[in-house]
């Protein structure tokens, strides 16, 4: 039971901890939500193509970086509206599943292959054994190298940055770039775990997540605990529909973003 929590909380845990980036450095990841279905289709596509989940899981990881840290450079050099450039963003990343699966696979619904069947066993081993080296890799970036140290103070104190002689803009675009990484994980597990891709697949995840690094005043551990009280609330909407049945479903759908919007509120951590 644990296990299987566990397992079903690294995807949002690790766009908990790409969102967690963006906020320290002022530049707060918006497009979380569409980067994590563009990802899992990313995933999808390349499995099918290279037959290697671990491949795929490598090129989701750098071509979305890549995509991101390319728009983040621009919006720095260019000085735009980096909120409206996030937005912008994940409309662009939410249409281009929809976009693609037409082009490549002539269908803009549910995807399933012969060639994409992955053992639950298999994806459950490798979300949580990856999601443990993630995390423990953020959490030595943030708090022990110096690069974690300038990425913590740009949102806050970006002027000390500058006297030390070191640019914010170059550490907001590293945080962008680590929110990317950290989502194509997560969009990844999404899609290995049910062996398919599903239109918007993330399920407001990339809300969740930036609303777990609100609620838990982006320290870590309240941030693992507010994902574990998401997650605990989706597995109960799915769950309880067996034993009372006559709860309509569009009520247990939004159950999950009900108790967020509650914890919201009244601020409970």
């Amino acid at each position: 039971m644990i296990l299987n929590l566990l397992s079903f909380s690294c995807p949002l845990i690790l766009a908990s901890f790409g969102a967690l980036f963006s906020e320290y450095a002022g530049c707060l990841a918006l497009f979380l939500e569409g980067l994590i279905s563009f990802s899992a289709f990313l995933s999808y596509s390349f499995t099918i193509c290279f037959h290697s989940p671990l491949l795929a899981a490598f090129l989701t990881s750098l071509c979305t970086t890549l995509v991101i840290f390319i728009f983040a450079f621009i919006t720095e050099k260019l000085k735009t509206n980096k909120f409206i450039s996030a937005i912008a963003l994940n409309l662009f990343f939410s249409a281009m599943p929809s976009f693609l699966s037409f082009l490549i696979f002539n269908n803009r619904g549910v995807l399933t292959s012969e060639a994409y069947n992955i053992s639950p066993l298999y994806a459950k081993s490798f979300t949580l054994s990856s999601s443990v080296i993630l995390i423990a890799a953020a959490l030595f970036f943030l708090i022990k190298s110096r690069l974690g140290l300038y990425l913590r103070i740009t949102g806050s104190d970006g002027d000390v940055l500058r006297a030390k002689g070191i640019s914010p803009e170059n550490c907001k675009i590293m945080a962008w770039s680590l929110a990317a990484f950290y989502a194509s994980f997560s969009g990844t597990f999404l899609v290995m775990k049910i062996s398919a891709f599903v239109p918007n697949i993330s399920s407001g995840r990339g809300w969740m997540a930036l609303a777990a690094v609100f609620l838990g005043k982006k320290r870590p551990l309240r941030i693992l605990f507010c994902v574990f009280i998401f997650c605990c609330a989706d597995i109960f909407s799915a769950s309880i529909q067996n034993f009372l049945p006559q709860i309509p479903s569009s009520v247990l759908i939004s159950f999950p973003y009900l108790i967020v919007l509650l914890l919201i509120l009244f601020d409970i951590f």
